[in-house]
């Protein structure tokens, strides 16, 4: 890699302030139109980069880095999630992938908490009330959704964005419950006085909330398959923030549609851009363009992040964000 100034291909439009700062460090070629690569523009970009800053829409599977040059030294992803890079093969080539954990979490959580409110309370059915012409009147019947304060909520996924998301909870009075790959360090259990279920399939039969906030990986995909969705009682809610393969969609469309869960809020889906026009009919469910980490705030720390990563390994270092098989 050359010292200082890698070659550093960007693949989709980032904040200006980041791209002047990548163009002043390194020699950059960005993406003006931001539309996504396809895979022949992808498969080209890695034959020639030194470093690639691919974002979640690309997908750099083995067959992509298949025809990586020599020069491909780094992949510095744009994002927290790393699912659509194949890292095992990355690395099989000896190149080095990172990510930019920690600076979307808090954006995360408050979206979390936002699905949590909109779907209890019925916000997206009120406000498409309100803007139809049709609302007649405050009626004592009305509207009517249910409180959080007091609910049982079950966090699938206990890491950082899944620990901000109970710390807001307990504000709101929900008690806090979760299941995770392996149980946190008793000092957060007590502090945030959450109850650890080893079980998921015992925590989802309990629970009046479920807010998915683990990572898409091999073992997650379809993790709340249609066996588990069974288990939901008719007056739950889920909440995904995560990534839509966590959750079996079909089976969660027909559970929404027969009522047989009371609702969902969805920021994420399993076949993204595309969503299921079924569950684009429902009334129940609070749908969102995959926009939990769009604060403009939480754009540019990931891109210094990104810019950090760079720097470090151009100038020989280990980079602070390194993503390694193991971690999957």
């Amino acid at each position: 890699m050359a010292r200082n100034r890698p070659l550093v291909i960007v693949t989709r439009k980032l904040p200006e302030s980041i791209e002047t700062r990548m163009m002043e460090l390194f020699n950059t070629r960005l993406n003006d139109s931001d539309n996504p690569m396809s895979k022949a523009e992808l498969i080209e970009a890695v034959k020639t980069a030194e470093v690639l800053v691919p974002t979640l829409t690309d997908r750099i599977d083995a067959s992509v880095l298949a025809h990586a040059g020599p020069s491909l030294k780094l992949i510095a992803n744009y994002g927290t999630g790393v699912d659509h890079i194949d890292i095992e093969a990355a690395y099989a080539r000896g190149v080095t992938v990172t990510n930019t954990p920690g600076v979307l979490t808090d954006d995360t959580a408050d979206m979390t908490m936002a699905l949590i409110l909109g779907v209890s309370r019925r916000l997206a059915e009120g406000e498409r009330l309100a803007r139809s012409g049709e609302w007649d009147g405050w009626s004592p019947t009305g509207m009517l959704g249910h409180r959080i304060t007091g609910k049982r909520l079950g966090i699938l996924g206990m890491g950082r964005i899944g620990t901000a998301v109970a710390r807001r909870s307990r504000g709101f009075g929900l008690s806090i419950h979760y299941h995770n790959r392996r149980r946190v360090h008793e000092s957060i259990e007590n502090e945030l006085e959450a109850t650890y279920w080893e079980s998921l399939d015992q925590m989802i039969a309990r629970m009046d909330i479920i807010s998915v906030n683990c990572p898409h990986t091999p073992a997650t995909f379809h993790l709340l398959s249609a066996r588990r969705l069974k288990l939901l009682r008719p007056q739950s809610i889920i909440v995904n923030t995560s990534r839509g393969e966590v959750i079996d969609e079909a089976a969660l469309t027909r559970m929404l549609r027969a009522k047989e869960i009371a609702g969902a809020g969805l920021d994420v889906f399993e076949h993204e851009p595309a969503i299921n026009p079924k569950l684009r009919e429902l009334d129940n469910v609070v749908l969102l363009p995959h926009m939990s980490s769009a604060t403009i705030e939480g754009r540019l720390d990931m891109g210094e992040k990104v810019v950090i990563n760079i720097k470090t390994f151009a100038d020989g270092h280990r980079p602070p964000d390194r993503v390694l098989p193991s971690q999957l």
